[in-house]
């Protein structure tokens, strides 16, 4: 066995499935293009035979981001065009700006999307909420497998180091908003933030259903990470990126890897969702069909964490808590969020959260001791899972108004 471990190919094991699977794909699309229009007294063989094949040439996996979907988004009485545009780009992620043609302005917010295997398009429904009233940004990183080598490393510090330059590409007065995993590295760039005075400091930060101090009420996530030491993670998960990519060579945590670890938690969900889809394309049903196929299209739409990012993140977030013990450094310095004084914080957890346990993210209220009091608040929304906490109808009706009175109050 080689000492890079027993993974080193499973990349390349992978693609080679993939590339396997892809005629049978192919086929499938083809005979669904050369359906009959009107199949008469047939029909329902018919309609049972393209869902089969339509549900054939949607096995796959896909490694480029999806599109955001945003052109335009209603702002008092009218419907205004929003256009995507890269406002900063680096070498791991861009900055991506959701410009309106409005004469108002409106608070800048920057969203920090998770790193997590997959698209920062995950949050595409939180985006387009929020651009109701706000000028949004987002943190939209590439995948690893598209980096070349040449680019160097990219570690849970280079995170933070990111978040603070697009705060400071969007300029002072902004406010910035966390989902999920990069609550820690929000919290952390806010905090070096403060103590250096950067003006472009933001003036609320938003944590949401993030693993601020992953000892408080620990779910199944973090049992995972905890039970196996580093070494087994870099043996067993991390691969390394085939030579017909961009990135060749790269050691990754591939996309494919934590998708199925995801899928693995409500592995009888997944089954039950795709039952239905193929009842509702057999049954003619194509709009509750289109409502299961635009989740699952951005589900199974993946991208690679590079080595560094993940095992550092399992490490200094999952195993050690760094940040809520006081062991947190960046580039060398402490990181100490008491010196979070005029940032105001809102924390938001889910009463039904699996990934992320409630309390791991009110722990920020205590690390930012300094904070006075009538900056500090707290939502916990009663009846929601992860996803719920930043997506769909709770989060826009109930959750996204506590955040907008939040950064309202600051303006």
């Amino acid at each position: 066995m080689s000492k890079e471990g027993p993974n080193a190919v499973l990349y390349a094991t992978y693609q080679g499935l993939d590339d396997i699977i892809a005629p049978f794909r192919t086929a499938a699309l083809t005979a669904l293009s050369f359906g009959p229009k009107n199949p008469g007294p047939f029909g329902e063989l018919f309609r049972r035979n393209a869902a089969l094949m339509e549900m054939l040439s949607r096995f796959q996996l896909t490694h480029a981001r999806p599109s955001f979907g945003i052109h335009s988004v209603r702002v008092e009485n009218r419907d205004v065009p929003v256009t995507e545009e890269v406002a900063l780009d680096l070498p791991f992620g861009n900055l991506l700006h959701f410009r309106k043609d409005l004469d108002t302005q409106q608070p800048k917010v920057l969203v920090t999307a998770p790193l997590s295997g997959h698209f920062s398009t995950l949050l595409a429904g939180t985006v387009k909420t929020l651009l109701r009233d706000h000028d949004v940004y987002i943190t939209d990183w590439k995948n690893a497998r598209d980096v070349p080598r040449s680019a160097g490393q990219f570690g849970v510090e280079d995170y933070i180091a990111y978040v603070i330059r697009f705060l400071e590409e969007i300029g002072p007065g902004g406010h910035v908003l966390a989902v999920c995993q990069p609550c820690v590295q929000t919290l952390a760039a806010v905090a070096v933030m403060s103590e250096d005075r950067n003006p472009a400091t933001p003036r609320t930060m938003t944590l949401m259903a993030g693993p601020v101090d992953v000892r408080e009420s620990p779910t199944t996530v973090n049992d995972l990470a905890n039970e196996k030491p580093l070494s087994w993670f870099k043996r067993n998960v991390i691969s390394t990126v085939p030579f017909r990519y961009d990135g060749a060579g790269r050691k990754v945590y591939p996309g494919f890897v934590q998708l199925a670890a995801f899928m693995s938690m409500n592995m009888e969900r997944h089954q039950a969702q795709h039952r239905k889809l193929y009842d509702h394309l057999a049954a003619g049903e194509q709009d509750d069909a289109k409502r299961i196929k635009e989740f699952y299209d951005e589900y199974f739409a993946v991208l690679d964490l590079t080595e560094e990012f993940y095992i550092e993140t399992i490490e200094r977030v999952f195993q050690k808590a760094e940040l809520a013990t006081g062991d947190f450094t960046y580039r060398g310095r402490k990181v100490d969020p008491s010196k979070i004084r005029n940032t105001a914080l809102l924390t938001v957890e889910g009463g039904r959260d699996d990934i992320c346990g409630m309390g791991q993210t009110t722990a920020a209220h205590d690390l930012c001791s300094t904070l006075r009091p009538h900056l500090k608040r707290h939502h916990l929304q009663a009846n929601v899972g992860h996803y719920g906490v930043f997506n769909g109808r709770r989060w826009e009706n109930e959750i996204y108004p506590v955040v907008r009175n939040m950064i309202l109050a600051m303006e």
